[in-house]
Parts: C-alpha cells; structure tokens; sequence
C-alpha cells in the first residue's frame, strides 16, 4: 500500500504545518450527492446575503501561503494558493463550479474553512506520496492539459509519486493525471495549514465537514494528520 510523507525538509522550513488526508474507498460517483449540493448553495446563499465572505488574502489562513509561497520565489498574486483562486472566484461569481460529487465536496469544506485542499486519484497513484522540494527534473502534466510538460523551479515545494509531480506550487494546480472524476473509487483527499497551532480547530472542522459529506457514498473514510514528528503513514485502501 502506499505510504504518505511529509519530507523533513519541508517539515522544518514549515514547522506548524499540518495536513488532515481524508482517504475513502468504494466511491460511488455517479449517483447524487444532495448533501454536496446544499453544501455548495448554502455558501452561495450566505455570500449573496452577506452573512459570510470567503477568506481573502489579508486573512492570516491565506497570507501565510502567500508568505510561503515567496519563500521559494513565487508571486503569490499571479499564481495563487487553490484557496485563495477558489474564494476570488467565489466572491466575483457569486458561485462555485460544479465539478462532479467529489471535487464540489473538498472545494465547500476548502472555501468555507479558508484552507487550501485537494485530491488525488489512489488508483492512478505511482508508490507513495511524498511532499518536499523540487530539484527542477520532475515533470508535471497540469489538470486539463495532458499534453503539456511542465518543470517545477527547483525549491517550489510539490507533491510528487514515482512517476511525476501530483501538485505544483504546492497546491496551486493538480496533475491530469490523477485526477478526481465520477469514475474515481479510491481517493486520498488533503486538507492543509501552515498554523495547526492557530488553525488547527479551522482543519479539523474542514475534515470532519469532508467525511460528512463522503461517509454516504462511499464504502469506508478514515481520516489521518500528517506534520511535525508524525511525519509518514500508510494510505489504507
């Protein structure tokens, strides 16, 4: 089975991070998921009555990717943390794209809770996961674009498998590869802060909103943190 790793690199240069993987088996996408649905209008609702705004980057959650995202020499103004583009989207749409059952689900506990998130297909997944900084070899095949091979800037921090970068930028863009579709049964989906000390209630109130919504459609969900000293698990399918 696969294992997932946060390198140590990555792990000191980023001491307070924490990522919840919220894994389930036996997804069923191709039926209805009315909770998601809800899940996604009442956010619209509250944006459009004014009740709620999504996290902009003068939010501490979003600023601190910014912050993070220079670190390595992006400009976090024109290639955004998934979080940030998601709430922007949002808050200028007044909507969120309806994508398919899974990806809306982790795009509404993402938005509401202001961290990024993300999701990668286990049966496309090539060994294990790991998240650390890039030499500049690796090649990534950006979502929607599969005949387009990119290099990461040596330093940017990546999710990669043994066949290529899973993640850019660390959540800034996903790979074609494995990505989530209605076909998807086997899924590993990342939840992420920079802050758990300060942020720490805003992911587990992300993951537990996730697991709600799956925990209907699939067969199992188990949800495991990754960070500090509890550095590397297996993914268990």
């Amino acid at each position: 089975m696969p294992h997932f790793r946060l390198d140590r690199v990555v792990a000191d240069a980023f001491p307070d991070t924490l990522i919840a993987v919220v894994t389930a088996s036996g997804l069923r996408g191709h039926e209805p998921w009315p909770q998601t649905g809800r899940a996604l209008e009442e956010l619209e609702r509250q944006l459009a009555e004014g009740t709620w705004q999504p996290a902009d980057e003068t939010d501490p959650r979003i600023a601190a990717w910014h912050t993070a995202y220079r670190s390595w020499g992006t400009n976090p103004r024109r290639i955004r943390p998934s979080v940030d583009a998601l709430g922007r989207r949002l808050a200028k749409r007044g909507s969120l794209p309806r994508i398919n059952p899974a990806v809306d689900s982790y795009n509404a506990a993402s938005v509401r809770n202001g961290l990024p998130a993300g999701a990668f297909d286990l049966d496309q997944v090539v060994g294990d996961i790991r998240i650390h900084r890039a030499v500049g070899t690796e090649s990534f095949i950006p979502l929607g674009e599969p005949d387009t091979v990119e290099r990461p800037a040596p330093g940017e921090v990546v999710y990669t498998d043994n066949a290529g970068v899973l993640t850019r930028q660390w959540n800034h863009r996903d790979a074609h590869r494995t990505r989530v579709t209605e076909d998807s049964t086997q899924v590993a989906f990342v939840l992420e802060t920079l802050h758990a000390t300060r942020d720490g209630h805003f992911l587990k109130a992300a993951a537990d909103e996730l697991q709600e919504l799956l925990v209907p459609h699939a067969d199992s969900v188990a949800t495991r943190y990754v960070g500090g000293a509890d550095d590397r698990f297996a993914i268990e399918i």
